[in-house]
């Protein structure tokens, strides 16, 4: 679900659009989901696959498994985030939940989406992803303490301030205010490095801190206290070691995906994502996309897509900030897909022409390459007229289910 705050948390004025996707007419959706169900939940229909009985003489019922039950790389919906459940109707995913702590006693609740460790990824269901190799200097040290324990050498989130996003005056993007809902401190970083382990480096992101499990307890069926907790909390509780977290759609490669924005090293892009401020992501060089030792992926965010919560077009910042649903950011390479994901998104903001729009061009993008023809053909340009690139924002939006 992604859940777009007009107005603070306390107000509790929040436009809400619903993410998930009628997959399940998709044949080969697991079986555990009920067809009925899925088709009566209220869906975003921005970006939910037809079924392949349109135009055929036969039923959905004749058609076989999806392609991607016998090779992930082909197409139809797979999990790529194992480690949990993933709620399609609510768009949701549950992980488990972990408890380590600071070298100085405070607690520190966090999640594991994604490792440098090969091994441990097939292990515990998680994103591989070997360009985090090279995000050191954006990481923080921890190491193994008594009973698996991860003790943290720094880096605190405070998540007591009150996320607000307002439409500005002349667009709506940007936004005449932005405030992120939590926020690190400058040692902050969703990535650890963790120094007796071989020093793998985990994207671990913390989604409570310095709470107690008797607070957190008071959130294991939902309404959880955003004062205390991440905003993609949906619900989280210690006795069952796990934390539900709310989901956001996009793409890759035209294929619709959902996605985790859990952090930023950008106060605008956390406050917009309703992710946690993290400083120190900052340190990670940007714009280098694919080339040796970078640790960045780019993802394609559109600030002037068209607007207009049924348009079978709507896209970008503009749309999401007046409440009409997700941004659909299109990123690019993700596992099965691509070798080269990392859930460190490098920004890359475009914007259409006035020209483009005049001619009618202005419409959805969903994959990379088709955004860079647009971009080498002039319809689509940075910022204010700027060349197009990275803008020096990192997200942290770990990828975790593929559609198709």
């Amino acid at each position: 679900m992604f859940t777009f705050d007009v107005l603070s948390k306390k107000t509790k004025r929040i436009l809400t659009v619903s993410t998930a996707l009628v997959v399940s007419i998709l044949s080969g959706f697991p079986a555990s989901i009920s067809l009925t169900t899925l088709a009566q939940e209220e869906q975003d229909s921005d970006v939910a696959p037809a079924p392949p009985s349109i135009g055929a003489d036969i039923p959905l019922t004749y058609f076989g498994p999806a392609p991607s039950e016998v090779n992930p790389s082909f197409i139809g919906p797979h999990q790529l985030l194992r480690s949990g459940s993933v709620d399609v109707n609510a768009s949701t995913v549950t992980l488990p939940l972990y408890k380590g702590q600071l070298v100085t006693g405070e607690t520190v609740w966090y999640v594991i989406t994604d490792t440098t460790d090969k091994g441990n990824a097939e292990a515990l269901g998680l994103n591989w992803s070997p360009k985090l190799t090279y995000s050191a200097l954006g990481a923080r040290v921890a190491n193994i303490g008594p009973n698996n324990t991860l003790i943290f050498e720094n880096g605190t989130v405070d998540f007591s301030p009150e996320r607000q996003v307002m439409p500005g005056n002349e667009s709506a993007f940007p936004p005449s205010q932005a405030n992120p809902g939590s926020i690190g401190d400058s040692n902050y970083t969703p990535l650890v490095l963790v120094k007796n382990a071989g020093s793998h480096i985990y994207n671990a992101p913390i989604v409570a801190y310095n709470v107690e499990d008797s607070e957190l307890a008071a959130f294991c069926e939902g309404d959880p206290d955003y004062s205390v907790v991440h905003d993609k909390v949906v619900s989280i509780c210690p006795q069952q070691g796990t934390v539900t977290l709310s989901l956001t759609a996009g793409f890759s490669f035209a294929r619709p995906v959902l996605y985790i924005s859990l952090d930023s090293s950008a106060s605008l892009a956390a406050a917009l994502e309703g992710a946690t401020l993290a400083p120190k992501l900052g340190a990670i060089t940007v714009g280098h996309d694919d080339s040796a030792f970078s640790s960045v992926e780019r993802i394609f965010v559109t600030a002037n897509g068209p607007t207009g919560k049924d348009n079978p077009q709507r896209q970008g910042l503009n749309s999401a900030v007046m409440g009409e649903g997700s941004p659909l950011n299109v990123f690019g390479g993700i596992p099965t897909i691509a070798t080269d994901y990392s859930p460190l998104w490098d920004m890359n903001l475009g914007e259409w022409t006035q020209e483009a729009i005049d001619n009618g061009y202005r419409s959805r993008v969903t994959e990379e390459f088709q955004i860079l023809g647009l971009v080498q053909d002039g319809w689509i340009i940075g910022p204010g007229g700027a060349p197009y690139g990275s803008v020096g924002i990192i997200i942290n939006c770990p990828i975790v289910f593929r559609f198709l």
